[in-house]
């Protein structure tokens, strides 16, 4: 096997390990830790503690340690958050929340850093264009890490299905699933169907080991970048200073379009959060039981798989607008259907819907908004994408950390708005890019720009 991809393989397989974990992890703090609202509260943090990491330590740590280092040492981080599970408490949770959100930046940097060196090496010898072997490279990446969402999932789900106190949810309780859930009433509902703490310590195991083997396949199996390659990368994050990075930025908000991409940038985070902290609680847990989570969250991850890569290829026939017209109805449909419907166990089919319609949805925020940013700062790449993942984290953030305070329906009325609004802004972009280049369509030439180098830490 030829050595480069080989590296490719051990990463990719490498993050699938690590993610299987923490993707399966995600998705059960909100009804796992429910109490004082302790899992959203640490999914918050951890956003919080990404947004800084995001400004400060990608280029310090692949400087001073190289790509393959800064790789397993961020893994460690997510190890840490697996095993602040097993004692979960403010003492715990919160401290290894920041310590995983520290460590998301400069894992998803190095591993697009050494990539990007692999594809440029091999193209190099082999005599063939860089810029393609790294597309083939990050395609063969996300086509194995992109399950990690189903086997994480599909785990808990096996678990916990195992649970023998199980029990049948009355219909006084059912009435306060939903969006006019009843806030107090809640946690009291789900403890019932809690699964027991043997079930949850070996669930735990299996993530921890599960983490611990991607730290070793990196250690083990992934090779150092030669001297010369990593020089010449370190040069390239060198170029700007500490200060510099940072400035730029921020004055990178100059340009109106960037101003007008935020509510678009910051719904991606809403939608997310909203997916994995509100609807697996108050819809999935709360109405058929925590076991359920796994196999609904697989549907979404399913669904959002087959569709990135559907819209990646079929943009380039049907133009953004038009994907994300269909991702605002999709997304509008739902947010109104949940406002009036109230879970009930007979109904098992919808708790299916609902994620797999979000997981289409999700696909167009996730591919287009990439694409979109690429197109249009193709020259200011490095301060647009520092950008995107800015506010996208807030929107993280701000969805966790209103989670335990607002009932579900105000959520979701804040999420139409938001989304309405996003929609408007967008339509400003379109109509300032058409007015600076008549007759140039958009939406054709570079719009799958960054696609496939999508950064998405969580």
């Amino acid at each position: 096997m030829e050595k480069n991809l080989k590296n490719v393989l051990v990463i990719s397989f490498g993050f699938l390990l690590l993610f299987t974990a923490y993707g399966g992890l995600q998705s059960l703090q909100s009804s796992l830790h429910s109490e004082e609202g302790l899992g959203v509260a640490s999914l918050s943090v951890l956003y919080a503690a990404l947004i800084l990491s995001s400004m400060f330590l990608p280029p310090i740590l692949i400087k001073k340690l190289g790509c393959k280092w800064t790789i397993a040492g961020s893994m460690c981080c997510y190890i840490a958050f697996s095993l602040g599970n097993f004692y979960a408490s403010w003492y715990t949770l919160i401290p290894t929340s920041v310590m995983l959100g520290l460590g998301g930046a400069p894992l998803w940097s190095a591993k697009c850093t050494y990539l990007t060196i692999a594809g440029n090496s091999y193209a190099e010898k082999a005599g063939k264009n860089g810029k393609d072997i790294i597309n083939q490279y990050f395609g063969v990446f996300f086509l194995i890490f992109q399950s990690s969402g189903i086997w994480g999932n599909l785990i808990s789900s096996l678990i916990f299905s195992q649970a023998s106190n199980k029990v049948e949810i009355s219909e006084e309780n059912l009435a306060c699933c939903g969006a006019y859930d009843c806030m107090t009433d809640t946690t009291n509902t789900t403890e019932s169907t809690e699964p027991s703490n043997s079930l949850i310590y070996t669930l735990l195991g299996i993530y921890t080991a599960s983490g611990v083997l991607a730290v070793l396949l990196i250690v083990v199996f992934l090779d150092q970048i030669k001297s010369d390659q990593a020089e010449t990368e370190k040069e390239k994050l060198e170029t700007p200073s500490f200060w510099s990075t940072f400035l730029a930025t921020f004055q990178h908000l100059k340009d109106k379009r960037q101003c007008l991409l935020i509510p678009l940038t910051m719904y991606s985070g809403f939608e997310q959060g909203f997916l994995s902290g509100d609807y697996t609680k108050t819809y999935v847990t709360c109405a058929l039981g925590i076991h359920y989570i796994g196999y609904v969250m697989i549907c979404f991850s399913a669904v959002n798989s087959l569709c990135s890569l559907l819209f990646g290829k079929i943009s380039q026939f049907t133009g953004r607008k038009l994907l994300f017209a269909l991702a605002t109805v999709t997304n509008t449909a739902c947010i109104i259907a949940l406002l009036l419907w109230k879970p009930h166990p007979k109904q098992l089919a919808v708790f299916f819907i609902f994620p797999a319609l979000w997981g289409l949805s999700d696909a167009i925020w996730q591919t287009q908004t990439n694409g979109l940013y690429g197109f249009l700062f193709e020259k200011h790449k490095e301060a647009a994408f520092a950008n995107y993942r800015l506010w996208e984290s807030l929107g993280f953030v701000i969805a966790f950390g209103y989670s335990t305070k607002l009932q579900v329906y105000i959520k979701l009325y804040i999420l139409l708005s938001v989304l309405v609004l996003s929609m408007v802004t967008y339509g400003a972009v379109e109509y300032l890019e058409a007015k600076s280049s008549p007759g140039t369509p958009t939406a054709t030439k570079k719009e799958n720009v960054g696609h496939l180098t999508q950064e998405t830490p969580m």
